[in-house]
C-alpha cells in the first residue's frame, strides 16, 4: 500500500489543512503532522522539506518522494525606476513561465498574479492572450507568485488582485481553491475583502461565484458601452451579450451585497468618446458599482493606441456628470513591460 502511495504524486500545497491531516493518515502519519507542514508552507513560506526543522527527516524524505513541494523560481525582476514597481517572471515546475506585479500603495503592498499560462479570451488589446492558452495554473502555483514575493521583500502583502495573464473563471475551481487557501486563518490570512477577481465576463461563472459567499471585490472587463463595440475589442462577447453579463452582475451585487469594480480601457479613437460615456452611465444606472478607467497599453502586435489624457479626463468628467463613481487608474511601472504577457512573450522569444 505505502508503495502505492510514494508512486503517486500529490500536490499538497493546494490542499486544505483538514485534507492534509486525511493525507497524513493515508501515509502512515499521526494527523498533527499536517498542522506543522501547513504552517511551515503556508506562514513560513518555505521552498523545500528540509526547511521543516521540527518534522522528522525520514517524513520529510517521504513527502519528498510522493508529495514534491510546488515552487516557482524567479525567472526575472524589473524594477521601476519611476515607482519601484516589481515586476517578475516566475518559473513553474513544469517550465512554463508566469508573471506578477508588486505595486506599493500607502494602504500596503499589494500584488498581482497570473491565473492562467496565457489566454484564451483574445481580448485584442492584451498580450497575454497572443499566443493562446497554455494551460490552468494549480492553486499552489498561484499562491505561491505571493509567497514568493513576500519572502523577497520580507514585508506583508495585504492586498491581492487576480488580473495578471489568463482568465480567472476559465480556471473555477483551481481559484476558489486558491481563494480558500490565501485567506485561511491558518495561513497567510489575507482578508477576503483585500482580495479582487478580474473576469472579462463569462456569465455562468459570475452567477456561479455570487454563490461561493465570498466577501471578494468582482471586477469585469467591460471596456465598451455596446455590444457591437465589446464583439470589435472581446471575442467572448460573441458568447455572452453585454446585457447578458450586466444581468449577472446584478444578480452577484444583489446576493453578496458588494460593490462591482468595471474595468474600462480607453482606447484611443473605438471608445472614449463623450457619446460612449453617455451610453455607458446608462448601461450602469442604479447599479452598486465603480468604474475604473485604464489607458490603454499599447502593444506592438495590435494598432490600437492610448487616449490621450485630456480625453481621459474628459470621459471620467462625462461619467461624473451622470453620477457614477469613477477613478483612473494609477499608472505604474510605465518604464518596465507594463502590459500583462509583454515580459513572458519576451522572454519566450530569447
Amino acid at each position: 500500500m505505502e508503495n502505492k502511495l510514494v508512486e503517486k504524486v500529490t500536490d499538497i500545497k493546494s490542499m486544505t489543512l483538514d485534507e492534509l491531516k486525511a493525507y497524513m493518515t493515508e501515509i502512515g502519519e499521526k494527523p498533527f503532522r499536517a498542522k506543522q507542514i501547513y504552517e511551515w508552507i503556508h506562514v513560513h513560506l518555505v521552498t523545500s522539506y528540509d526547511e521543516m526543522t521540527n518534522v522528522s527527516k525520514a517524513l520529510r524524505e517521504k513527502l519528498k518522494e510522493c508529495a514534491p513541494l510546488t515552487t516557482l523560481v524567479q525567472e526575472d525582476l524589473q524594477i521601476s525606476r519611476i515607482d519601484g514597481t516589481r515586476k517578475y517572471l516566475f518559473c513553474l515546475p513544469d517550465g512554463n513561465m508566469v508573471e506578477s506585479v508588486l505595486m506599493r500603495y500607502e494602504h500596503g503592498n499589494s500584488v498581482c498574479i497570473s491565473s492562467q499560462v496565457g489566454c484564451r479570451m483574445g481580448c485584442r488589446f492584451c498580450a497575454s492572450t497572443l499566443d493562446g492558452l497554455v494551460r490552468g495554473l494549480t492553486p499552489a502555483e498561484m499562491l505561491d507568485q505571493v509567497y514568493r514575493i513576500q519572502s523577497d521583500i520580507g514585508e506583508r502583502v495585504s492586498n491581492v488582485v487576480v488580473m495578471g495573464t489568463g482568465e480567472p473563471m476559465d480556471n473555477y475551481d483551481h481559484l476558489i481553491r486558491f481563494i480558500t487557501l490565501l485567506t485561511d486563518a491558518n495561513g497567510l490570512n489575507i482578508s477576503q475583502r483585500n482580495l479582487t477577481v478580474s473576469t472579462c465576463g463569462i456569465v455562468p461563472r459570475i452567477y456561479d461565484l455570487a454563490k461561493e459567499n465570498l466577501q471578494i471585490t468582482l471586477a469585469v472587463s467591460l471596456h465598451a458601452s455596446s455590444q457591437e463595440t465589446r464583439m470589435k475589442l472581446m471575442p467572448i462577447a460573441k458568447s455572452y451579450d453585454i446585457h447578458e453579463v450586466l444581468d449577472a452582475v446584478s444578480d452577484y451585487i444583489d446576493t453578496t451585497k458588494r460593490r462591482v469594480t468595471f474595468e474600462y480601457s480607453l482606447v484611443g479613437g473605438v471608445n472614449d468618446t463623450d457619446e460612449d460615456a453617455k451610453k455607458l452611465a446608462g448601461l450602469l444606472d442604479g447599479l452598486l458599482c465603480h468604474v475604473n478607467l485604464i489607458p490603454v497599453n499599447p502593444i506592438k502586435e495590435r494598432d490600437y493606441v492610448q487616449s490621450n489624457h485630456e480625453r481621459v479626463v474628459a470621459f471620467q468628467k462625462k461619467l461624473e456628470k451622470f453620477g457614477i463613481n469613477v477613478t483612473i487608474r494609477r499608472e505604474l511601472g510605465r518604464d518596465i513591460d507594463g502590459a500583462c504577457g509583454q515580459l513572458r512573450r519576451r522572454h519566450m522569444r530569447g
